[in-house]
């Protein structure tokens, strides 16, 4: 069958947006840098905010109650305490969204989402607004062309209503971890969300990120924008292996996973691997602990994304990072956190831990409290408070 009309059309598109970003070549992408470089001291030290407006566990739901007790005024004190300047504030736009009229964004939701973003400032912390979709959301974006245009509406009724906020404290980050195996599609999809953001609040700055997973080697294939005022974020899990043991979704052998070293040695391997019944996931394994993971292998991969930061003259942080709790040994786990830290600060670097009290979190429930844990919260390079707020 011959390609529809509309089809061509949006391919069309997407090739012009792309080929008008890229007209000015390496270097010239942002003619002024010092906005988004002013605002990227508000970016230096965060955690994000997962299982509040997203990522709900067990059998909790999107209610007041939920919106009222996840993160409270004292959790956002504990956090400031604690020596974080910034928080990324996960939100899934399900919720919000109107379907075909995606730009009148549900008043109720956005009143709670509105007192979470007033207590955060109160805070005296910045905030990254970042859209956190569920896949089926994606899926969507990846296929359905006139899904993408529904999006964009979305992105310009949060933007304007969001228009008024302290844009030195505020950054709207488009789509976390989009999942589109296409990042030609990716690129263009986002290039059109920048602009309707840019129409609707001409002084935010705009989080934008790599096709898939928003990996490192996601980013690297990126080719920049031509709008000056954005900043290029990436999320740093590798090795998956080591970092996701136990976890139990995306890779099904992951919940197999428990003890894997890091550093990585063969014969600690080899012990984790010896728990993995399928024979092809236990040679990943064994090479995992023959491929010398450490603090020198993660430097040569965060240095691969500063140095395409640097030949686009763009700024880059990176805002997830961390190590699944479950069945990760807590000394490894808060080594793997502080090599990578220290690595990120090494290149100036900003960053966001993933997360805050989830299952990679810097703090844990007891009795209803919220109790920092000392080992992370170390690696971290941050402070236990002296009393918890």
């Amino acid at each position: 069958m011959g390609a529809r009309p509309g089809a061509i059309l949006c391919v069309l598109s997407l090739f012009l947006v792309t080929q008008a970003s890229l007209a000015q070549g390496p270097g010239a992408v942002l003619a002024n840098t010092r906005l988004p470089e002013r605002r990227l001291a508000r970016l230096r030290h965060g955690i994000n905010l997962s299982e509040w407006f997203s990522q709900f566990p067990g059998a909790r739901s999107y209610t007041k109650e939920q919106f009222e007790t996840a993160v409270t005024a004292q959790d956002l004190a504990l956090i400031h305490a604690m020596g974080f300047d910034h928080v990324r504030l996960c939100v899934n736009p399900q919720p919000l969204f109107r379907p075909l009229q995606a730009d009148q964004i549900n008043s109720d939701y956005l009143a709670y989402l509105d007192t979470a973003l007033r207590m955060i400032l109160d805070q005296g912390l910045a905030v990254e607004i970042d859209i956190q979709a569920e896949d089926n959301f994606k899926m969507q974006l990846a296929s359905d062309d006139g899904f993408v245009e529904q999006f964009v509406d979305f992105w310009r009724g949060l933007a304007r209503h969001y228009s008024a906020l302290d844009p030195e404290r505020v950054f709207f980050e488009i789509l976390n971890e989009p999942e589109l195996h296409d990042p030609y599609r990716w690129y263009g999809i986002e290039a059109k969300v920048a602009t309707a953001i840019r129409e609707n609040a001409p002084q935010h700055t705009v989080i934008v990120t790599g096709a898939h997973w928003s990996d490192d080697d996601d980013l690297v294939f990126l080719e920049p924008l031509r709008d000056p005022n954005l900043i290029y974020a990436f999320h740093f899990y590798e090795p998956h292996i080591f970092t996701h043991q136990g976890a139990t979704w995306s890779v099904n052998y992951w919940h197999f996973l428990k003890g894997v070293p890091y550093p990585s040695g063969p014969e600690a391997a080899q012990k984790a691997a010896a728990l993995v019944p399928d024979p092809v996931h236990r040679l990943d394994v064994v090479r995992y602990g023959m491929s010398h993971w450490d603090a020198a292998r993660i430097d040569a991969d965060v240095a691969q994304v500063v140095e395409w930061a640097g030949k686009w003259n763009v700024p880059v942080i990176c805002n997830e990072f961390g190590v699944y709790r479950k069945n990760a040994d807590p000394r490894d786990r808060a080594a793997w956190i502080a090599d990578v830290r220290t690595t990120l600060e090494k290149y100036g670097l900003g960053w966001a831990m993933w997360d805050y009290s989830g299952g990679f979190g810097v703090v844990t429930k007891q009795n209803g409290r919220s109790v920092p844990d000392e080992v992370t919260v170390r690696a971290l390079g941050r402070t236990m408070p002296s009393a918890q707020p």
